[in-house]
């Protein structure tokens, strides 16, 4: 049996030199104040390390258990490695042909040993992975009664969310589409279906993914510690655009969350008619112009939302102040004409729609379209209208309205559309 020998063209030192410069490099780049290295810190939106809730802490705490178990075990073993990769290398010529070292395979004590650690690192991390499982499967028993129900339905590809606690008058249940309210600091009991394939709904800072599977009923639990905005999305491949299915998260307190309960319980706004006075006025030029270049995966928000998008939540609830009640006017008339409001449902203003597709009874009221892949303003609304295809490419939208039924819009059109759409707080 040959020691082990590195090339002598790469001697193991120089080696060895170049790989401590460069974790030191990084080591010091890492630690440099003001560098804003998310990668490092881990507390994206999609983290599941930063939990904020006791589920995806629970979660959370059996990750960082396996971590640190898996860590020593690297630790021992690289340390085992290298020492032997040093202590026994072959020196020099003669080195290579000299006897193997003692040999310690078969030594009963070693063996035992090994096992005996094997054994005690799967109880370590075993022990809390049962208690994880057991936590998070149902809301726990002390809180059960408080615990607040909703059911989440996953369809290609967006999400919709039904309220049955919330009953409007001849209608049902309170429905919205790819926000989640929810009342923060209080459990929240989700039950899953999946309407048309299978999806997977994960909100990774409050829980962890549960499949969403046609004709089986499932659920999950979860809890905000606080008011806070919180991003989600489908975890399962469901199709060409499951990449963009997306959906959010947002917690209110008590007070707030009640109030925007009656806003969305109640019909569709209705805006006032422009006042004789303005009669003969030519209509505000507020939705005027759009970027029409748009490049297939350009981003669809901006800075100021990704910062604070709680804050952006709020604001949107409120109607704008530069409204054209012409122009809505228009938007609204065609939104009828081009048979909009046979899939869409928009509470007051239509009677029709179906369950397969968005509600936007109070569409101007949310952060985000499609699916939680645009932010909600004026230009990227009219991204989608104008470009349905090219932002979520084979969307029922596209095919089953666009395509089938022949709607080709104006710009024009697009700009009328948006200033509805945007009125429906």
């Amino acid at each position: 049996m040959r020691s082990f020998s590195l090339p002598t063209e790469t001697p193991w030192r120089s080696r060895l030199t170049r790989w401590l410069r460069s974790g030191l490099a990084l080591g010091a780049l890492a630690l440099l104040p003001g560098c804003d290295l998310k990668f490092w810190r881990m507390d994206g939106p999609m983290s599941a390390v930063h939990a904020d809730g006791p589920v995806a802490r629970a979660q959370a705490e059996v990750f960082h258990v396996t971590v640190w178990v898996v860590l020593v075990i690297f630790v021992l073993v690289g340390s085992t490695l290298a020492y032997a990769i040093l202590k026994f290398r072959a020196r020099n010529a003669a080195d290579e042909h000299a006897a193997p070292p003692p040999q310690s395979h078969g030594n009963p004590l070693i063996e035992l040993s090994l096992i005996g650690a094997s054994v005690l690192a799967l109880v370590v991390i075993a022990v809390p992975t049962l208690k994880g499982i057991w936590y998070t499967h149902d809301v726990p028993a002390e809180e059960k009664a408080d615990a607040y129900p909703i059911t989440a339905q996953g369809y290609q590809w967006w999400f919709r969310f039904e309220y049955p606690n919330e009953q409007i008058p001849n209608v049902g249940s309170l429905v919205t589409s790819n926000e989640l309210v929810i009342p923060a600091g209080r459990p929240v009991r989700i039950d899953l279906r999946g309407m048309d394939v299978i999806h997977s709904f994960w909100v990774p800072r409050l829980a962890g993914k549960v499949d969403m599977i046609p004709n089986r009923a499932n659920f999950l639990w979860l809890k905000a510690d606080e008011p806070g905005y919180f991003w989600g999305q489908c975890a399962e491949y469901c199709g060409d655009s499951h990449a963009v299915m997306r959906f959010r998260v947002i917690a209110l307190g008590p007070r707030e969350f009640n109030e925007w309960l009656e806003q969305q319980i109640a019909p569709a706004r209705v805006v006032p008619a422009a006042a004789p006075a303005n009669a003969g006025e030519p209509a505000k030029a507020q939705f005027a112009s759009y970027k029409t270049d748009w490049k297939r995966n350009e981003p669809g928000y901006s800075e100021e939302f990704d910062l604070k998008p709680l804050e952006s939540w709020r604001a949107q609830q409120f109607p704008a102040h530069d409204e054209d009640p012409a122009l809505i006017a228009k938007g609204r008339q065609l939104f009828q004409s081009k048979t909009c409001f046979s899939c869409h449902s928009v509470r007051g203003h239509f009677v029709g729609g179906s369950a397969a597709y968005p509600d936007l009874t109070h569409l101007g009221s949310r952060t985000t379209i499609a699916a939680g892949l645009l932010q909600n303003t004026p230009e990227q609304l009219a991204r989608w209208l104008a470009h349905p295809n090219v932002v979520k490419p084979g969307n029922r939208m596209w095919t089953e309205g666009y395509q089938k039924n022949n709607i080709q819009l104006t710009p024009d059109d697009v700009t009328a559309l948006v200033a509805y759409l945007q009125s429906l707080k």
